[in-house]
């Protein structure tokens, strides 16, 4: 495109005039409703029904004439709405930063140069590069266009794409969806071709700025999670209120006060109802996709993190991939004669034809790394550097596509004569050849093509023709143009130096990698053997080919697959049967993409990923997962985060569940059997002090179990919070009840009410601590202890100190009608949770037995 910049004497807006143009008509963005501020956070904490149950109960101690109860009560529900917006807030901020990350950019001209910016920073005026998958980020004017071909549909409701035109010299405005017309919309898309836009209306000015309120109302659905995690919470609820009542009438019935025997019923509701689970569902994937992000791994769709730890075949490209995408033409092949391109010597004249041949059939120095290794290339071996010689325009241009993947120019020289110049696979470049070539000298530039594709290099064919005088209308296949083979160039593109690690990883972790390319079968071949790929050498069985694709019926590929770990010479569009073929067979796929064919295949993937640094827009909308640095290693260590994070979330959960078990039976238990009202209002608000931040950010801390990648994947049906882990929690929250009944009747047996609801008071605290530190790791005590957490310490430290306080200073003693107990008391309010621990490990251990290990 700067030649094309450059033939109509633009150079973009210098920085100076674009500054001020964006001060005067502001960013080049739709209002954002994607973030929470703090007066929303605030306003939909306050309609939580814990927060309704403790202004009650404030309300309920007003009454009774007791202020400083009440005032108590609501200063906890302060607190605990400012730990709430911590948490929210934290997880907003995160969000945010993972919408900056995601935000389109725009190949922009500025100051006289191209470069890349954020599409926010777009003005009226700038000169905009819109490439094959790009989304227009502004609306603009076509100065130049070569076969361009844009989806308006977002704005049309029109599917099929319309062709444009370029009208240098200004147009009339127009609306979106006609064919024909010079004008791009932002928001559309590019499906094909290229040009140079003048931008021409920004932000809320464009077309599609004028629906931008509606597109922001629009809610996203709740995830599955989300959806089953409601559902119980919904039920737990509506339990708790119902014994609530239930305890209530037991209470008046026995003849206590009603107002005594509402707050009884209040705490038990709040005991009962396990609103940790929207923050633990909200906080871990937002953190964790944050934390993936620092590891160059963008998260478009948070539930992408859920799916991530189920994951079993991974589908990838070769290309930058699984290699660097540093490639580097390395040999010259014409007529039988071989020329090393990486060493010293200079480039022959035949081969020098050969590389200007190719220049001709490439596009100005770009993003294409093949091309750009050829620029480089003529940069030393060239005296005109490959320039285009002088007087000579191009005049038509068939691109590349999946059926014919082949690039061919046809320019008009400057004598006016018409040099047709073109490069692609060599089995394509052969075929359209056959009709001025002999079959001898195609089948020995195949023979040679294969040798050099066995080296692990990538090789491309190159043609030429030359036509008297341009015709009146190109034919729609350019093999009619009866073009004559001159050579090969093959290019090296070395393996990434992680690879063989990152592979023997993922197949230690139960992942089986296919390896996806169009590249020839035997380069593929050469390129699986240095990953380590095991069925790379393993004959017939170990590649499968395009053609072999399109003769097996949907049965037959995936039994085929069953076999094979290399796919070369594979189209955009069979991308999608090979994933789809894989699902049939129970497999859940991460696929990796970058094109605008590639879209299909990554939306129907189960984890799409798209590249980061050469994917198309299209690409990485579609996709769940961007890889900005286009490593492997980096979707093999999203999958172990993900694993991390699904496994947390699931210890977090059976924490929260086991630790209310022992709540609402203290709040419930002791009246049933006529002794005290252990638990009130307050007491579950101190409770909850301890849990709320141990939920959401102890378990999010919490380091991986060691042997988290030697697992094999979970599967995919397997639920976060199932019924095996719903027994789990009840059994050990059941324990520790036993446990705090049993010391709450020792206690009363032989001590005043204050002293014995103190005893046990402590003794459940300190439990809840134990069952904290047991839920951490699924190993032994001795490895939870050794893995550092510093939340975790912090906490228990926290809850100790309080639980101090709480016991101790007269003033919180008396709120809380507690009174220091006896040391024997103490000592069995130490004793019952070291006890308690000792028990959850012997279960750990038991369950290790017999239970398989999954994440």
């Amino acid at each position: 495109m700067k030649q094309e910049a450059g033939a109509f004497g633009l150079e973009g807006l210098d920085s100076a005039e674009a500054a001020r143009r964006l001060a005067s008509d502001g960013p080049n963005s739709l209002p954002d409703a994607g973030g929470r501020r703090w007066g929303r956070i605030a306003r939909d904490a306050a309609g939580e029904p814990m927060y309704l149950l403790l202004v009650g109960a404030a309300t309920v101690y007003l009454v009774l004439g007791e202020p400083l109860e009440g005032a108590f009560l609501f200063g906890m529900v302060l607190l605990m709405l400012c730990l709430t917006l911590y948490q929210e807030g934290r997880t907003e901020r995160a969000l945010k930063a993972l919408r900056d990350l995601g935000a389109p950019s725009a190949l922009v001209w500025r100051d006289g140069h191209v470069q890349r910016l954020p599409a926010s920073e777009l003005v009226e005026g700038d000169l905009v590069e819109l490439g094959e998958g790009d989304r227009v980020p502004a609306d603009g004017l076509l100065l130049a266009a070569s076969g361009l071909l844009a989806d308006e549909s977002l704005l049309t409701g029109e599917s099929v794409p319309v062709g444009k035109l370029a009208a240098p010299q200004g147009a009339p405005a127009a609306a979106p969806g006609g064919a024909g017309l010079p004008w791009v919309y932002s928001g559309t898309l590019v499906v094909q071709g290229h040009g140079l836009a003048s931008v021409s209306a920004t932000g809320v000015r464009s077309e599609i700025g004028r629906i931008g309120a509606a597109l922001g109302r629009i809610v996203p659905p709740r995830g599955r999670l989300q959806r089953e995690t409601a559902t119980l919470a919904r039920r737990l609820a509506v339990l708790g209120g119902s014994v609530s009542v239930l305890l209530v009438a037991l209470l008046i019935v026995r003849g206590s006060a009603p107002l005594q025997a509402l707050l009884a019923g209040i705490a038990l509701s709040m005991s009962m109802l396990p609103e940790e689970f929207p923050v633990i569902l909200t906080v871990f994937p937002a953190i964790g996709a944050w934390r993936l992000a620092r590891s160059q791994v963008l998260t478009r769709r948070l539930a992408a993190i859920e799916i991530l730890g189920s994951t079993s075949v991974l589908c990838v490209d070769k290309t930058g991939t699984l290699t660097e995408n540093r490639m580097a033409v390395a040999r010259l092949w014409r007529d039988g004669a071989v020329h090393e391109a990486m060493g010293d010597a200079a480039l022959a004249p035949a081969q020098r034809e050969l590389l200007a041949c190719a220049l001709r059939a490439s596009r100005p120095p770009g993003s294409d790394p093949m091309e750009a290794a050829f620029w480089r290339l003529a940069g030393t071996a060239l005296g005109d550097g490959g320039a285009v010689p002088a007087g000579w325009r191009m005049l038509h241009e068939y691109g590349l596509t999946p059926q014919r993947p082949a690039l061919v120019h046809v320019w008009e020289g400057g004598d006016g004569r018409i040099v047709v110049a073109l490069k692609g696979a060599p089995e394509t470049v052969a075929a359209m050849c056959r009709r001025a070539h002999g079959g001898p000298a195609l089948e020995a530039a195949l023979e040679a093509a294969a040798r050099m594709a066995a080296d692990g290099l990538r090789v491309l064919a190159v043609a030429r023709t030359s036509l008297p005088v341009a015709a009146a209308a190109w034919p729609e296949d350019p093999a009619e143009l009866e073009p004559e083979l001159l050579g090969l160039v093959a290019l090296a593109d070395p393996l990434r130096p992680d690879i063989p690690a990152a592979v023997a990883a993922c197949r230690v972790a139960g992942l089986r990698v296919v390896m996806i390319t169009g590249d020839h079968p035997e380069t593929a071949r050469a390129i699986a053997r240095q990953a380590g790929l095991g069925a790379a050498d393993g004959g017939p069985e170990g590649v499968l080919g395009g053609k072999e694709i399109d003769e097996l019926d949907d049965a037959a590929l995936a039994q085929r697959l069953a076999r094979v770990t290399v796919c070369a010479r594979i189209a955009p569009q069979q991308k999608l049967r090979l994933v789809q073929a894989l699902q049939r067979g129970g497999a859940v796929v991460a696929m990796t993409g970058d094109g605008v064919n590639d879209a299909p295949a990554l939306r129907a993937a189960d984890v799409g990923v798209a590249m980061g640094l050469r994917g198309t827009d299209v690409a990485r909308e579609a996709a769940e997962l961007t890889l900005l640095d286009d490593r492997f290693a980096s979707l093999v260590e999203s999958i172990a985060a993900g694993r991390r994070i699904f496994a947390n979330m699931r210890k977090s959960m059976c924490y929260v569940m086991a630790m209310h078990v022992p709540i609402a039976g203290m709040a419930l238990l002791p009246v049933l059997l006529g002794w005290p009202v252990m638990l009130y209002p307050l007491h579950i608000v101190f409770l909850e002090l301890v849990i709320d931040p141990a939920c959401s950010l102890a378990f999010e801390n919490e380091p991986p179990e060691p042997d988290l990648m030697r697992r094999p994947p979970r599967a995919p049906a397997e639920a976060l919070f199932g019924r095996a882990a719903f027994a789990s929690a009840l059994l050990q929250g059941g324990w520790v009840l036993a446990l705090a009944v049993a010391l709450y009747g020792w206690a009363l047996s032989w001590l005043p009410e204050p002293q014995a609801r103190a005893s046990a008071f402590a003794g459940l605290v300190l439990c809840n601590l134990a069952l904290l530190l047991s839920n951490r790791q699924r190993d032994g005590v001795g490895r939870t202890l050794r893995a550092a957490n510093p939340v975790f310490w912090a906490i228990a430290a926290g809850a100790v100190a309080l639980l101090g306080l709480a016991v101790y200073v007269p003033a919180a003693a008396g709120l809380l009608m507690l009174a220091p107990p006896p040391p024997a008391a103490l000592a069995a309010a130490v004793a019952v949770p070291l006890l308690g621990l000792a028990g959850l490990e012997l279960r750990k251990w038991l369950a290790a037995r017999t239970a398989p290990r999954r994440a």
